[in-house]
């Protein structure tokens, strides 16, 4: 069976809760703190079974993009490790992250229930609405991914894009300094596929660790992994971290929003897209849209281009998952129009605002209902063809769901 996008590793559950005191203790606003699996907080099965039936889990990583490639009618499957339970065979992290995707027609048969590892866990501390809460996070079954393994899932699944859940949050993805990664994305290459990878914030409090000019370790991962990428997109703090690790700290609170993405995407392109001529995105996302700089088969270089948001309505409910379902949107649009990117031809502004539209359908709905407002990918693009601007939230919901 071919599909469109098959997304690798990363499935997790995110719990929200005001029980979670300790998460506020180890990690600050917007930022993420990857927990030894040791750790893990000894809450039993059932409990995890009643937060899940009083509606106050969601499924994170892969379910952050896997639903809503689905529903705008891709084929997308995920190839992730699950754990092993009482509850038809998964435990109930698994069993809710397995349901929730099959739900929205994401093929789940490349799933691997690992023996002895739980499903990925996070915990999040109860916030208020439209804040960025820090999120402790368990890899648990993540913590094994066998790149071996899954390459029979990319063999039998034959996508167009592969898309690998995050460099940096996998202890046996990581191994050997990234270089494992890097190889599995550059063998997914030499098989005519397209590759993504992405990172994630890495640090317990962001800001500070810009502030001071911290370094984070796991970023120097990306060295031999950003050779290999045909997309990579980051947020501008994530992107403002990388460059304190693999070059050196700017003095960012001088630098104005466009300058400091300026710099970056400078950076990468000058450091990893040497002696490439192939068609190639990397873009910093920000809160009103995203600066992109793109390559094509002949190897020149565009200038950096900032795409700002059509669809900044509306107030947002949770960030969690924000750049994730960016570049689901992005990789949709990419999808449909293959080829395209394959001759340099793509109108990157479009696939941009496909990813702008996306996102803001998802971070402003409520938990309950996140994947609902995204619509067919023929009516979202109708939609991005007509330029229109949108200062109201309900006004844009009904405009994806009733194009025609």
């Amino acid at each position: 069976m071919s599909v469109d996008i098959l997304i690798l590793n990363s499935a997790v559950v995110d719990f929200r809760s005001g029980e979670f005191d300790f998460v506020k203790k180890i990690v600050g606003p917007g930022g993420l703190a990857k927990c030894p699996v040791s750790d893990m907080p000894d809450y039993s099965q059932q409990h995890y079974m009643q937060w899940i039936e009083e509606g106050n889990a969601t499924a994170g990583g892969s379910g952050n993009t896997a639903p809503l490639i689905s529903r705008a009618g891709l084929k997308v499957a995920v190839g992730t490790n699950l754990g092993k339970g009482k509850f038809d065979g998964l435990d109930a992290q698994g069993r809710y992250f397995y349901d929730l995707m099959v739900s929205f027609d994401v093929d789940m048969s490349q799933t691997y229930i690992h023996p002895s590892l739980h499903t990925g866990t996070t915990f999040i501390y109860q916030k208020e609405i439209g804040e960025r809460s820090g999120l402790a996070y368990f890899p648990n079954a993540n913590d094994d991914f066998d790149f071996e393994h899954f390459k029979s899932a990319v063999i039998s699944m034959n996508p167009k894009i592969v898309y690998y859940m995050y460099s940096g949050l996998s202890r046996r993805g990581d191994a050997n300094g990234g270089k494992d990664l890097a190889d599995f994305m550059k063998w997914c290459r030499e098989n005519r596929i397209i590759t993504i990878a992405d990172a994630h914030t890495l640090t317990g409090n962001p800001q500070d660790a810009i502030d001071a000019g911290n370094s984070i370790k796991e970023y120097e991962l990306l060295i031999p992994l950003l050779p290999q990428l045909d997309f990579f997109f980051i947020s501008i703090d994530e992107a403002k971290l990388l460059k304190n690790t693999l070059d050196h700290p700017e003095n960012w609170s001088q630098l104005s929003q466009k300058d400091a993405a300026n710099c970056v995407l400078a950076f990468i392109t000058h450091n990893f897209w040497q002696n490439s001529a192939r068609p190639r995105v990397v873009g910093i996302t920000v809160s009103d849209g995203a600066y992109v700089i793109k390559s094509n088969n002949k190897g020149s270089v565009s200038r950096v281009q900032k795409v700002t948001s059509r669809y900044k309505c509306g107030d947002v409910v949770d960030l969690v998952g924000a750049g994730d379902s960016f570049r689901a949107g992005f990789v949709t649009y990419v999808a449909q129009n293959m080829e395209q990117f394959k001759d340099g031809s793509i109108n990157i502004e479009e696939a941009v605002q496909m990813g702008n539209l996306v996102a803001s359908l998802y971070i402003k709905s409520p938990l309950e209902y996140r994947y609902e407002n995204i619509g067919a990918y023929e009516k979202m693009y109708k939609l991005i063809e007509k330029n229109e601007v949108f200062d109201d939230f309900d006004t844009l919901k009904a405009a994806v769901k009733h194009q025609c």
